[in-house]
């Protein structure tokens, strides 16, 4: 199914088993068509009932194929004997009716669970993996981070079910999560997990992977672009830069990182990125300055990463927790500590033109 095609009010009639068929049923549903489901004799093409859709007589013979055919814009084509799809070509192709094959949705008594990483949320970020998990999804559990502006066309028909925590905020603890997600998938639907960012970058992502292993679920990770590189890269930040930093450290900062952290840290001499830092930015800045990292190393703070309102504040290590209580900053927001800073301390405006120039002298 072509999502860009405008369906409203298009005839649209699909044929295979509604088991099979229910993701084709719910994305030309979700689209505004007017939809028939048709079912027959024999075992390819026997199922139940779907609510919300008009289901026609199994055509008995080449007339009635004809008179059905005629009556609809297209055809979708997910399950069919032989004898069945040589009607429904014939007919279609002297009607001048569109024809169509869908994939079958997974018919088998446990379903599936896919991690996805969304990314920083940026739609152009996703992958081609991600919109393919997403267009073929029953269910959808996902997060607040993750890109959802446009979810309910990514994922025609799909259930969504938002599951996302906020700091200090967990409306669904992480175990229910998991317990959902197991149980759609037990019910023999194909289940998406989207997350923002990349599911094993601080994601939890694989404490859901045991979950679903723990219960006999299959399942499967698409990644996704991490927003420990993405966003100091939308400020004009390079986590690496020759001759400035050949390395850097993701850490989290959603609990107090501890003076032995902080001094291995210190040690390695490249770049840092703090997620989820901003609640222990003053303990860890001040942990820095009394351990040794120079008063002038410089520190950027990008808040809000690829949004509309995406903001940096650039300061040094002496400076930045007083610059940040002025300017009132918030999560969600990545920390960068190291000299990789300076090629972007002018703002995102000057990023490229500064980095131009670093390269020129470096080389």
């Amino acid at each position: 199914m072509d999502l860009g095609l405008d369906y409203t009010g298009k005839r649209v009639l699909v044929v295979g088993g509604a088991q099979a068929a229910r993701r084709v049923l719910a994305r030309y549903l979700a689209s505004g068509a007017h939809v028939y489901h048709l079912t027959g004799p024999g075992p390819v093409l026997v199922g139940r009932p779907v609510s919300g859709v008009s289901t026609p007589a199994f055509p008995r013979s080449t007339g009635a194929w004809n008179a059905l055919i005629a009556a609809v814009d297209l055809v979708a084509v997910v399950q069919a004997s032989p004898d069945i799809d040589a009607h429904i070509v014939a007919a279609c192709a002297r009607h001048r009716t569109w024809l169509t094959r869908e994939a079958a949705a997974s018919t088998a008594p446990v379903g599936s669970v896919t991690l996805v990483g969304g990314g920083p949320g940026l739609e152009s970020l996703l992958t081609v993996g991600a919109m393919t998990a997403l267009h073929t999804a029953d269910v959808v559990f996902y997060d607040r981070l993750g890109p959802t502006d446009r979810l309910a066309r990514w994922a025609p028909g799909a259930e969504l079910v938002d599951v996302g925590k906020a700091p200090g905020h967990h409306a669904i603890p992480q175990r229910d999560a998991e317990r959902m997600m197991v149980s759609a998938a037990l019910a023999g639907r194909t289940v998406v997990r989207l997350k923002g960012g990349d599911p094993f970058v601080f994601g939890r992502g694989g404490e859901e992977v045991l979950a679903c292993r723990a219960a006999g679920v299959p399942v499967s990770v698409i990644s996704g672009v991490t927003s420990a590189i993405a966003v100091p890269g939308a400020a004009g930040i390079p986590v690496t830069h020759r001759e400035v930093s050949r390395s850097f450290t993701v850490i989290s900062g959603h609990a107090p990182i501890t003076d032995t952290e902080l001094t291995h840290l210190i040690g390695l001499d490249g770049t840092i990125v703090v997620l989820m830092g901003i609640g222990t930015l003053l303990q860890m800045i001040a942990g820095l300055n009394r351990l040794g990292m120079r008063a002038d190393m410089p520190v950027a703070i990008v808040e809000r990463g690829f949004a509309h309102d995406q903001r940096s504040t650039f300061g040094r290590l002496d400076t930045i927790t007083a610059l940040a209580t002025g300017a009132g900053v918030r999560s969600p927001a990545v920390v960068v500590i190291g000299e990789v800073v300076a090629l972007a301390a002018r703002g995102d405006a000057d990023a490229s033109d500064l980095l131009y120039e670093a390269s020129e002298l470096a080389g």
